[in-house]
């Protein structure tokens, strides 16, 4: 260990949850890596330093900031010293010491530096420099990463990873590259944790809706309208019916099978489409995938969906073995980009880009962000300290006299701002920041030169408003700017502060924040989590502080979902967990927590919006929520739910989500019988008296089977094909979890872990491991949603059999979990447990031509839910 490491020791206890943390840090680093995620106000920091003060290593810390970098060399004088006398430090990252705080724009800089990147390596050996610290390591997404993984790649390091949030919704690529640098989850430190330790407030999350303006309506049902006359159209177009027809998929399946096997939806796509316009799919097209003669099909209506599939491979994907086509393709994506659904090669018909950028900026918020400050002013009056966090600043705005959504229609810092200005009665406690704007109430100069000398800055009247104050520095930097701003925040001279999530998003912290509104179309886990953190801190000048987080979504009433701003929030919804807001509350990481109806009306948003205003005011009533939660969890786990949908399928069989049925159909099967008996025996009393009881007998035999011996067929056939739904989940469950001990991916002794299933009162099914770690529980949950979604490209499937499966022609087909599927011997362990379990199936190998021919059926049975969720997965306080 470095001498100078050896002399910082933590100078206060340890909170709970963070020695926990470390009690199992010499595990977790055999691996040299340390990858924990721990939520703002958990210590993070902290907890950073004891770990390189354990590891003795000379070490570089990176930060996505100066701001945090700072807070760094802070925490380490304030914490780990007695009176702040650390001397072997580093901001210069040229001139390394024992610790060097840097950030990683200037690593990246110095990277960049080196032409012979063996010199690169080298320096860092000549330093002796063996860790490597990724504050925020989520930010790694970028140019920053070549830097670091060719740095790891060529040098030995202890990496420690610590981030608020991974960045899950990021693409595959990115992901992959993430955990290819920060190594694999080690531990987490839970939000319910620090709320029950009173690290953290208890808080909430509240929705307001707000309904689009009139031009957004019209641009919205336009948008409709054209679609669905392109759509009708097409349909009755004998020329692209025509062409459709002559495509070698549909002309020529059988000399291009390799192709069909490798875009089963776009062949789908062409099926579809043909068989919506009425032309008679021959049975041999079906036959040579997989199908036989007995098979009924039952092909899905033309959704948008389908479209979308079909005109991306004849447009994009496609193109290039379509080039006889090529005036006529010419043609068809100038119809296309006319309509707005061509645009940067992709094709949309749902409109998604560009209805949700008109609902994400509508005006209409800014009516919402109003009544929602009002109220909460109303509520606290001057213990209010609100922010509101946006996307851009609009400063084009600024000068605007008239404000209404006619002449302000975007959403930004500015519009907030003239909104709050204008309808909002307490104006004088408003004020604006970020990066090249500031903006105060005169009423609050003189605090304003408590702090800081007004000498220093120049203070110019607002053109619309002289009440009004721009603020511009002589000398400082923005940051002096920023820490003035704070402090009036915190001391209450500004109760309202409008800003951008870029300045104010991370890093800032002003522990007295008690409202938040989030107005940021950004729906990423990253930012909103972020963004979100900024509320729940907890304030040592106000015990009893609880944090209310506001969400906003213009609703889209032409679809049955609400639109895409709200898929947008419920994606946010997915990045924290939060307590729910029935008489029962329970702690998860879901939308539906908040017990909104599933489907939101014009005609209720009124009612809703005073019912969560009313909610919100009730900040005692979070509190008492959070209390009946927490004791009825001790920590964070991976549950996997599957979703009730509805019985619609390609061919007139079900997958395993549609299970249940049978439930249902043997009731009404067994009530019907009951009613058949007794109305028999009543009408029959004459054929015992004339015939005898035997005679009776075999005449309610025949007309039982005339009646429902067709039913009893189907009854059958259907427990065959399903079981009940929540106990086969449970037996998938034990396949995976059985697997998962014997290939040695378990720790936990095998007599402490249970699988638990069952059915919600939406009609949802969960099921989760109980009793394994965290890692366990993430592994087990993403293997069981793998074996229960849709089918992909898996390099394996497995197909239940048996001698009734055959004769009644029923096949069940189940991806193999990628954790299996990797390789064969494992694949072989697998299909042992399910046998044992599940009874007896078959394997097939998908990148071989008779697997490669049974995965397009299986895609195909999939067909129509390719579009719809089956599972997911939800972290439950459990």
């Amino acid at each position: 260990m470095r001498e100078s490491l050896g002399r910082l020791e933590f100078n206060f206890p340890w909170r709970s949850y963070q020695a926990n943390l470390l009690k199992n840090f010499d595990n977790h680093i055999s691996d040299n890596h340390f990858h924990v995620i721990a939520p703002p106000g958990s210590g993070k920091t902290i907890l950073g330093i004891e770990i390189i003060r354990k590891l003795g290593e000379k070490t570089l810390v990176l930060a996505p900031t100066l701001t945090i970098r700072n807070q760094w060399e802070d925490r380490l004088q304030s914490f780990f010293t007695k009176n702040g006398t650390y001397q072997s430090y580093s901001f210069n990252i040229k001139s390394p010491d024992d610790i060097t705080f840097a950030t990683y724009q200037s690593l990246h800089a110095f990277y960049k530096t080196f032409e012979d990147k063996n010199d690169y390596y080298s320096f860092f050996e000549t330093h002796n420099i063996k860790t490597l610290v990724l504050d925020e390591a989520h930010h790694l997404k970028n140019e920053w990463w070549n830097c670091l993984i060719d740095l790891k790649n060529n040098n030995p390091f202890y990496i420690v990873a610590l981030t608020a949030t991974p960045p899950y919704d990021s693409n595959r690529t990115e992901v992959s590259k993430y955990f290819m640098l920060c190594g694999e989850i080690d531990d987490e430190i839970a939000v319910p944790d620090l709320v029950k330790e009173t690290d953290l407030c208890a808080h909430q999350d509240f929705v307001y809706f707000s309904k689009p303006e009139d031009l957004e309506i019209n641009f919205i049902v336009e948008y409709r309208r054209k679609i669905a006359d392109f759509k009708d159209k097409l349909l009755n177009d004998k020329t692209f019916i025509s062409f459709i027809k002559q495509h070698r998929f549909f002309d020529e399946p059988k000399a291009y099978l390799e192709d069909l096997y490798s875009n089963a939806e776009y062949f789908s796509a062409i099926l579809i489409f043909l068989n919506a316009c009425g032309v008679t799919i021959e049975r041999y097209k079906l036959e040579i995938l997989g199908f036989n003669g007995k098979e009924t099909i039952t092909f899905p209506t033309l959704q948008l969906e389908w479209l979308e599939v079909l005109f991306q491979n004849l447009l994009i994907n496609d193109r290039e073995q379509l080039l006889e086509h090529e005036p006529y393709l010419l043609r068809l994506e100038k119809e296309l980009r006319s309509i707005n659904v061509l645009e940067k090669r992709k094709v949309n018909f749902i409109g998604e880009d560009s209805l949700y950028k008109s609902l994400a900026s509508s005006p209409s918020k800014l009516k919402s962000i109003v009544s929602i400050v009002s109220s909460e002013h109303e509520s606290l009056k001057s213990d209010l300290r609100c922010v509101i966090l946006t996307d851009y600043i609009r400063k084009e705005f600024l000068d605007t006299e008239e404000v209404d959504t006619q002449t302000i229609n975007k959403i930004g810092v500015i519009p907030i701002f003239q909104y709050l200005r204008v309808h909002f009665s307490n104006k004088e406690t408003l004020a604006v920041i970020s990066g090249s704007l500031v903006i105060i109430h005169n009423t609050i100069l003189k605090a304003f030169n408590l702090i800081e000398d007004c000498d220093s800055f120049t203070f110019t009247p607002l053109p619309v408003d002289n009440e009004f104050l721009i603020v511009t520095s002589k000398k400082r930097t923005k940051h002096s700017i920023v820490n003035i701003i704070t402090k009036l925040f915190e001391n209450g001279a500004i109760k309202i502060l409008v800003g951008t999530k870029s300045l104010l998003g991370e890093g800032w912290d002003a522990p007295s924040i008690n409202s938040l509104v989030l107005a940021s179309f950004v729906g990423s886990f990253v930012s909103s989590n972020q963004m979100r953190g900024r509320a729940i801190r907890k304030d040592a000048n106000k015990l009893n502080k609880t944090g209310n987080i506001w969400h906003l979504a213009c609703i889209d009433n032409t679809v049955l979902n609400g639109g895409k701003d709200v898929d947008t929030l419920r994606r946010r919804f997915e990045a924290f967990v939060g307590v729910s807001n029935n008489n029962e509350p329970y702690i998860e990481n879901s939308f539906e927590r908040l017990q909104f109806p599933e489907h939101i009306l014009d005609e209720t948003i009124e009612t809703l919006n005073l019912q969560t205003l009313k909610e919100a005011i009730n900040r005692n009533d979070t509190i008492k929520k959070w209390d009946q939660a927490i004791v009825k969890g001790s920590r964070l786990l991976k549950e996997t739910k599957i979703f009730h949908l509805g019985e619609l399928t390609y061919k007139k069989q079900k997958q395993i989500y549609y299970f249940d049925v049978i439930r249902f159909f043997v009731a009404e099967l067994s009530f019907a019988i009951m009613l058949f008996y007794l109305e028999f025996v009543f009408k029959s009393i004459h054929i015992v008296l004339n015939r005898g009881v035997v005679y009776f007998l075999y005449t309610f035999f025949a007309a039982f089977l005339i009646s429902f011996g067709y039913k009893l067929y189907k009854a059958i056939t259907l427990y065959i094909r399903y079981g009940y739904l929540d106990k086969k989940i449970k037996k998938m469950g034990i396949v995976i979890l059985n697997t998962l001990f014997e290939l040695g991916f378990m720790t936990t002794n095998k007599n402490s872990v249970t699988i638990v299933s069952k059915r919600i009162d939406n009609g949802d099914i969960i099921c989760d491991l109980i009793g394994g770690d965290l890692f366990e529980n993430a592994l087990f949950s993403t293997a069981l949603r793998e074996l229960l979604e849709p089918i992909k490209s898996p390099r394996y499937l497995i197909v239940k059999t048996s001698l009734f499966r055959r004769r009644l022609n029923i096949e069940n087909f189940y991806p193999v979990p990628e954790i299996f599927g990797d390789k064969k011997k494992n694949v072989l362990v697998f299909q042992k447990h399910w046998r044992i379990n599940l009874g007896m199936n078959k394997l097939f190998y998908t990148r071989q031509i008779e697997g490669r021919k049974l995965l397009l059926k299986a895609r195909l049975f999939h067909v129509y839910n390719a579009f719809n969720k089956i599972s997911k997965q939800v972290t439950v306080w459990k």
